[in-house]
């Protein structure tokens, strides 16, 4: 996911958390942050916690402009030579970016350099390269050794971070002066006019504390921080890159009297110095969106040296992760759980120790009875990542998701749920409200923890907001009209699984009347679907079809949304059964799907469409309206073509590598679809409580679920040549169905495939066996 549309975890550290989890390897350390920092996966290696507030990691260049940085949207790539310094925010997996905040670099010596420099360049300005070699990276630690130049040479880079909080600690060459520089000109998808003001406020006792205020991706962005230090300051400089324009920015309440120094500005740098030191330095840095106190209270909630905190964050990370055990040959079971990493670093904590945060309102509220968080990914992660954590995070989380989604709503001059958020802001990147599905599902699962009818009612507001992406067209004409609004193939069919989900929880809460609007709404994607050709178009608002019309034409802005009609015409979730039916039937739609992933592209040319990877002919595993595709097979009743497609998938798009992601990772969904099918199902339809079965790529697994049960599965003969399903056992009964209940998991037991070496083409075929379908479902 890429374009725009529009201009506390606490950590715990009982003792359970230090234990290692499953058969093998400790979880944490099968963990490689390195993975999917190369090729297009844009993910950082950087020391985070769960769902932690700071990111803290090596930028390798963030001078590109803004139209060529789509390969350093997560500041990080692997291939670079050089370091321009650590900074404290970055997304992981995005396609576009923003972040970067607060960039710190060490130098030694006498010469302080203050421009970044060339990353082409050895020693011009403060960058320096670095050796893969010297880099290491697991969850919540990153360390490299710095080459530099000259008496700069060899200092030793240390980051980790606890949830709101991020500490460094700097080794510096012998007998050499060290120094810091602060630079708050730098940003990710930088540009010029793109840093608004900042300021920088040096206190009576130290402590360095500061704000900016940014017009990027999420205009108006504002962030503070407060900064300590180990050692005492022997010197410094405070300095202001653009003295011309007077500060003219935000100034809120927060700021101290004490100063020792104080600079306000739009181009601030600051040079610290701590002469020669006979110890590491150490700096511990907290950021909150309300003020600078408020960035101090972060920094004093979270207590303790470089050591301890690593430590903190790496027990959280093991109970995370601990969650699933896997048995699995290294290089899967490596894959999986970096997977799961990467699944577990968003949404991330926006709001402070005392509950407060900044909404989109840009004004500051508080949380009761739940963590506000933010980086909402919502068109990539209502998939599979939001689904995935209320299975493997406690019920507080899922609470804490949908409480921060519902006060967005209310808190938004719009009046709608997230479309794409961070830090608080919406960004207004994507289509679809999918915070809808998010909040149905959690409610159908049974989470609560949260106003059900409040989060009915901004789902509701949300769906019927007529001013965003064509809705009062899509509400009076059954479509979205291409001539009124871009993308509208893509946007009705969304439009129509995301008004399924508000019936279904409306349903469940025993509002029929809005039930039954947002069943009718539900099969507004035949008003979009043509089907004399098969395909899913856009229409005029004559009625007509657009012509002319290429399945394969890939253009953004188009009649779809990063994608063509060969991935959108299978976007029925809520009702596979009667887009087979309108496709003419079980084997018509086999023999279609079977022409996607075997569709020539040689002739093809997708140059101008960065998120358009890892293709398998028309499927594209790299862009998420393809995600569901490979389990559509079991929907026509040909479940070992789903076992084939999902070996191929795998195979082809994940491996243990940097370049191992096909894609951008998009806050965990490119993640979360590797744990899903590696245990043998996926959530294809989020809200109707059924995961479709796969196939496992894994020899065992557990879910250590919320609520102290335990889930098992087991891959009874799996190997390379075995990768069929013979079989399927539900606590030792025979299980003929293709699908698997949310309850099922939830009460613990084990599924248990027994798999051979060629199809089985009698299980799960018949049509009770198949997945859920709207026009034919089950309650």
């Amino acid at each position: 996911m890429r374009r725009l549309i529009l201009p506390a975890l606490l950590l715990s550290t009982c003792a359970a958390a230090q234990a290692p989890a499953g058969p093998g390897l400790d979880p944490v350390a099968a963990v490689d942050p390195m993975i999917g920092t190369g090729g297009e996966g844009h993910t950082f290696p950087g020391a985070t916690a769960p769902f932690g507030m700071v990111q803290l990691s090596p930028d390798t260049d963030v001078t590109c402009e803004i139209r060529t940085c789509y390969g350093h949207a997560a500041g990080y790539r692997y291939e670079d030579p050089t370091i321009q310094g650590f900074s404290h925010t970055h997304f992981s997996g995005a396609g576009h970016s923003d972040l970067g905040d607060i960039l710190v670099m060490p130098q030694a010596g006498d010469a302080v350099k203050l421009d970044p420099g060339d990353p082409a360049q050895a020693g011009s300005g403060y960058r320096s390269r670095f050796d893969h070699a010297s880099e290491t990276a697991r969850p919540g630690y990153y360390a490299v050794t710095l080459m530099g130049t000259g008496a700069g040479r060899g200092i030793a880079a240390e980051l980790t971070a606890g949830t709101r909080v991020g500490v460094h600690r700097y080794r510096f060459p012998a007998g050499q002066a060290a120094h810091l520089l602060l630079d708050l000109r730098t940003s990710l998808y930088d540009y010029p006019g793109k840093i608004l003001w900042s300021g920088l406020h040096l206190r009576a006792d130290g402590t360095l504390t500061g704000f900016r205020e940014t017009r990027g991706w999420a205009p108006g962005r504002k962030l503070f921080f407060a900064m300590r230090f180990s050692a005492p300051l022997t010197g410094h400089a405070l300095i202001d890159r653009d003295p011309s324009i007077p500060y003219k920015g935000f100034q809120g309440p927060g700021r101290g009297t004490d100063a020792r120094a104080e600079k306000l500005g739009k181009a601030l740098e600051a040079r610290l110095d701590f002469g020669v030191l006979d110890a590491p330095l150490e700096v511990k840095v907290a950021l909150s969106g309300v003020d600078e106190n408020a960035a101090l209270a972060n920094l004093d909630a979270e207590p303790g040296t470089f050591d301890a905190i690593r430590a903190r964050t790496e027990a959280a990370w093991r109970q995370a992760l601990s969650a699933v055990e896997i048995d699995a040959p290294e290089p899967m079971r490596r894959n999986v759980y970096t997977a799961l990493y990467h699944a577990l670093l968003a949404p991330s904590v926006w709001g402070d120790a005392d509950g407060r945060y900044r909404g989109p309102d840009d004004q500051v509220h508080q949380a009761q009875g739940f963590t506000f968080r933010s980086t909402f990914s919502l068109w990539d992660t209502f998939r599979a990542e939001h689904p995935l954590l209320t299975l493997v995070q406690p019920p507080q989380v899922t609470a804490d998701v949908v409480n921060s989604l519902v006060a967005s709503q209310q808190h938004s001059p719009d009046g709608i749920l997230p479309v794409w958020q961070f830090a608080g802001r919406e960004t207004w990147t994507m289509i679809g409200y999918h915070a809808v599905p998010v909040i149905a599902d959690a409610y159908l699962k049974g989470m609560r923890g949260f106003d059900a009818e409040a989060a009915l009612a901004a789902m509701v507001a949300s769906a019927d907001h007529a001013a965003y992406g064509g809705l009062g067209d899509y509400i009076a004409h059954g479509y979205v009209p291409i001539d009124k609004e871009p993308e509208a193939a893509s946007k009705t069919a969304e439009y129509a699984f995301d008004d399924w989900t508000i019936a279904r929880m409306a349903r469940a809460m025993g509002r029929r009347e809005i039930a039954e609007r947002f069943e009718r709404r539900a099969g507004n994607w035949r008003n979009s679907f043509d089907s004399k050709t098969g395909w899913l178009r856009a229409r005029l608002s004559s009625g007509a079809f657009r012509t002319p019309f290429d399945p394969t034409a890939i253009n953004y802005g188009s009649d779809y949304t990063e994608g063509n009609a060969w991935q959108y015409s299978w976007f029925v979730p809520q009702d596979q059964a009667a887009l087979f039916r309108v496709l003419g039937g079980d084997a018509r739609a086999v023999a279609k799907l079977d022409a996607m992933f075997g569709y020539d592209n040689a002739k093809l040319d997708y140059s101008h469409a960065e998120d358009i990877a890892g293709l398998i002919g028309q499927y594209i595993h790299g862009n998420e309206p393809s995600h569901h595709v490979a389990y559509l097979y079991t929907y026509a009743g040909a479940p070992w073509r789903t076992q084939e497609r999902l070996a191929q998938i795998v195979e082809s798009q994940y491996k243990p590598a940097p370049d191992g992601l096909a894609g951008n990772d998009d806050l965990g969904q490119m993640s979360a679809w590797l744990v899903f099918t590696a245990l043998g199902f996926y959530p294809v339809a989020p809200a109707s409580n059924e995961y479709v079965i796969g196939r496992p790529f894994v020899r065992r697994a557990v879910l250590n679920l919320p609520d102290g049960k335990r889930f098992t599965v087991v891959a009874e003969g799996l190997s390379d040549a075995n990768r069929y399903v013979g079989s399927v056992m539900l606590n030792g009964t025979p299980l003929e169905r293709t699908f698997i209940r949310d309850a099922e998991i939830r009460a613990g037991g084990e599924l248990r495939f027994t798999m051979q070496a060629s199809p089985n083409r009698a299980w799960g075929t018949a049509r009770s066996a198949r997945p859920y379908s709207m026009s034919s479902a089950r309650e």
